[in-house]
């Protein structure tokens, strides 16, 4: 399934319960973060949009040892309102969520962003990959009588033009922003809420992108580190953010991208 890596297992999360929205296939960075809690001994809900997206994600979860699949279309009240009294029902409270779900239409996400931006287009961007986490954060936060941790994925685009990412960097960009006034709101209430800015990965959502593919190639010559963002430190950040590792730590956006979103110059030959 997933590629090798090194995978701690521990206790960190045992007796953690929370929900994981956002795994597409084995590739994507919701699933290494599922594998990492469930190594630390989390109990974990997946959501998911569609009979496809069931059929390719139920053998993930089955492999780890989690049973709790439920459909929630984040752009339907109803389906929400059902998938969180779902989860209310099963286990009563919550200390996580993890959200990882973002779209904008293929046409958007190629040559200029103010050209091939449409009303729409940008709506609908807007309201998947933004208000879909601030609804969740308000619905996950009623589940967190004893406080808890969110968690969401966004990337460099939200702070510098990426080619081609366009109005998925506006929309990271109102996510980073959200992540910032959701802290600040359920910070009172002992929730913690960050976000982790990963590096170009091997993704549905890079494939998405035209010339993606090359974004991993700069990403990995031009980091300090010079190698490309690991799923290994991805997962573990997200580890830190979701466990009492992260105690004090909110309204966050941390990088994991090898040192890439530092370097202003790459390194010029010869020098």
């Amino acid at each position: 399934m997933a590629e090798d890596w090194n995978l701690p297992s521990g206790d960190l999360m045992k007796g953690k319960r929370g929900i994981v929205m956002g795994v597409a296939n084995q590739n994507s960075i919701a699933w290494g973060i599922s594998r990492q809690l469930a190594a630390q001994g989390a109990e974990i809900a997946f959501t998911y949009q569609g009979e496809t997206l069931e059929r390719r994600v139920r053998p993930l979860v089955d492999s780890i040892g989690m049973d709790t699949m439920i459909p929630a279309d984040v752009t339907d009240d109803a389906s929400m309102d059902a998938a969180f009294a779902e989860i209310k029902a099963k286990w009563g409270k919550i200390d996580f969520l993890v959200h990882s779900i973002a779209f904008a239409g293929k046409d958007e996400l190629q040559g200029s962003m103010v050209a091939n931006t449409t009303r729409e287009g940008f709506r609908r961007a807007m309201d998947i990959s933004v208000y879909s986490f601030i609804d969740s954060a308000r619905r996950a936060a009623e589940l967190m009588p004893d406080g808890g941790s969110i968690m969401c994925m966004t990337y460099l685009g939200a702070e510098r033009t990426v080619p081609s990412y366009n109005v998925m960097g506006v929309a990271k960009a109102a996510l980073e922003a959200a992540t910032r006034y959701a802290a600040r709101d359920l910070g009172p209430q002992g929730i913690r809420v960050n976000a982790i800015s990963a590096g170009a990965m091997r993704t549905l959502s890079l494939a998405g992108i035209k010339g993606g593919k090359s974004l991993m190639g700069t990403g990995r010559d031009w980091s300090l580190l010079k190698e490309d963002t690991s799923m290994e430190g991805v997962a573990g950040c997200a580890l830190y953010l979701l466990s009492p590792l992260g105690r004090s730590i909110a309204g966050e956006v941390i990088h994991v991208d090898a040192g890439f979103h530092v370097v202003g110059v790459p390194d010029l030959p010869g020098e």
